[in-house]
């Protein structure tokens, strides 16, 4: 059996969200086959359709409208605009839940309760609702009121504390992510969240309200790091690309460019020390496991370095390849896309765009054997489908040329 439609083709979503963490996990659902309606500001839009350049160039090589940024995490939604702050723009957004069967919103806490538009006004006329709110710091505590952006909860959360060099080292000091990786985790936390809601929904027959913050999302996948601290009261430090459980992990010259080695265990290290030629040093006491190698790391390291070396890169990666030890280059991004493993599983695509040009895309890592994962459409423009989805709601040409006039769409 093959499924030609995604497996969420039955879900509908209301995302009143913008800028990333919530609009990720509603570009999740959409590409499980969700139907996701965007709510945006008239005239304006979410704000990431400005964080440009670059920007899209259309079919006559001018720049669009729709920045980079925008059109990484809103494809496959549906767009329209609505003043929320008009009552007959709340209305509308009424009338889309009543339809729906999962909101996204990410404003501050509070807000969306003025205009009648909270998880208690909507599950009052919804109860089947699933009402997610995204924040940064939830709603409760003593920052709920706070806003806070990826940068900021990757300071505070920690995760800046141990990503960068060593302190005394060049480039030392704490540095982000090159990737705003929290807005990403926590729309991976909100995606699976509101699915496990809907599952319980199926069971239960009443929908639910889900509160997810950017800090709690920090803290919770500090992980391996976090753990470490707790269980031995020692504050992790940075340690550049050095593993601190596993070794030998770190990034090594050879002579002509950088590798990363990844040994993940005593038998992988056994085949690096026989690739290498010294097949003594996996019985070497200082290196025989692997808290022997991280209590005498520093000789360990003195005598790979001096080995990588003398090997070009090419032939190394490839002689660790045939042994079965973890070992690649450091691509850049444009190299990432040229990777023949990457173009296998179909990673970039291509979607028709409405100014005249085909938007690249990157694929959804979801592939299921039953259910087919289509790229539908691209990244919508502001307020693409607000005739049609007005339609649908009942309105008619006329009161939906007024409601624009007025502003409200």
């Amino acid at each position: 059996m093959n499924i030609s439609q995604g497996p969420l083709s039955h879900v509908r979503v209301l995302d009143l969200s913008r800028i990333l963490a919530a609009p990720w996990a509603g570009q999740i659902l959409a590409d499980l086959g969700a139907e996701v309606i965007k709510v945006e500001r008239p005239g304006v839009g979410d704000d990431t359709r400005q964080w440009g350049p670059p920007f899209l160039m259309d079919s006559d090589g001018q720049a669009t409208r729709e920045a980079g940024y925008y059109l990484a995490v809103n494809r496959g939604k549906r767009s329209i605009s609505v003043s929320l702050e008009k009552p007959e723009g709340q209305r509308i957004v009424r009338e889309l839940a009543l339809r729906a069967d999962i909101v996204l919103e990410n404003y501050k806490a509070g807000t969306l309760a003025r205009y009648g538009l909270d998880e208690a006004s909507l599950r009052k006329i919804n109860p089947r609702l699933i009402y997610c709110s995204v924040t940064g710091f939830g709603q409760t505590g003593p920052r709920r009121d706070q806003p806070a952006y990826d940068f900021l909860i990757q300071a505070m959360g920690g995760l800046m504390s141990v990503t960068g060099e060593r302190d005394g080292l060049p480039g030392g000091g704490p540095q982000k992510v090159g990737v705003p990786i929290v807005d990403l985790m926590t729309g991976m936390y909100t995606a699976v969240s509101v699915l496990a809601a809907l599952a319980r929904r199926n069971e239960v027959g009443v929908g639910d309200y889900i509160d997810i913050a950017m800090l709690d999302v920090q803290v919770a996948t500090l992980a391996n790091q976090a753990m470490n601290y707790l269980v031995s009261g020692k504050v992790p430090k940075r340690n550049g690309n050095s593993h601190p459980n596993i070794q030998p992990q770190d990034v090594f010259a050879c002579a002509d460019g950088d590798v990363i080695l990844v040994v993940g265990n005593d038998g992988q290290f056994g085949k690096l020390c026989e690739t290498l030629g010294h097949p003594e040093w996996a019985t070497d006491e200082r290196f025989v496991n692997n808290a022997q190698r991280i209590r005498h790391l520093a000789d360990l390291m003195e005598l790979l370095r001096a080995k990588f070396s003398g090997y070009k890169r090419s032939e190394l990666i490839a002689a660790l390849d045939t042994a079965g030890v973890p070992c690649g280059p450091i691509n850049s991004v444009a190299d990432v896309f040229e990777e023949p493993q990457v173009q296998a599983r179909g990673m970039l695509r291509h979607v028709p765009h409405p100014s005249g040009v085909n938007v690249p895309q990157v694929a959804s890592p979801m592939r299921f054997a039953d259910a087919a994962m289509p790229m539908r459409e691209a990244p919508p423009l502001l307020g693409q489908h607000s005739d049609a989805i007005l339609g649908e709601l009942g309105y008619t040409a006329e009161q939906i040329q007024t409601m624009r006039a007025a502003g409200v769409i």
